[in-house]
């Protein structure tokens, strides 16, 4: 009886020894997660700056992609889903961003509705957000809300000093 008491008790054990070693795997991870989430990280001539992409055409985006005119300086582009909690104060961000800066619009995208052009660059939650040079090439992205100073940057980091120093 002594035996199958402490064999229990070894069990109970290694299994609580294991739930608390996947409890700080699964918070390290998710520490990790909401990090990046909203940061900004630049786009490098490859397929969502991953090494190893398709440079050049997934890197840039048209006026018949968008369904819109890009901007003189520059467009922000929002992945959105009707179900995103925080598509709506992303929005809002991008809108302050437009309305502060001359030359800068907006471009809002189903993402279930495009699932072609979500595939091609490499969506994978809502919301995401890229920043485009008046060009169409993507400059940046981020998967969550971005700050209103780091979309700022973005932009005028892919512009001319000229209008640069007007902002």
């Amino acid at each position: 009886m002594h035996d199958a008491a402490s064999a229990l008790n070894t069990n109970v054990t290694g299994g609580v020894i294991a739930l608390l070693v996947a409890l700080a795997a699964a918070t390290a991870i998710g520490a990790v997660f909401r990090h990046r989430q909203g940061r900004l990280r630049p786009v490098q001539g490859t397929r969502g700056g991953r090494p190893g992409g398709r440079p050049a055409a997934d890197g840039v985006l048209t006026r018949a992609d968008l369904g819109a005119p890009l901007g003189e300086h520059g467009t922000l582009v929002q992945f959105s889903t009707a179900f995103c909690a925080r598509c709506g104060p992303t929005r809002r961000v991008l809108g302050q961003v437009a309305a502060q800066l001359e030359g800068v619009s907006v471009v809002e995208i189903d993402a279930a509705a495009r699932l072609d052009l979500t595939r091609r660059l490499h969506v994978y939650a809502t919301p995401t957000v890229l920043v485009l040079g008046p060009d169409g090439t993507i400059v940046s992205r981020t998967a969550g809300q971005p700050r209103k100073t780091d979309l700022i940057a973005a932009i005028a980091g892919g512009l001319p000093t000229t209008w640069t120093d007007n902002v």
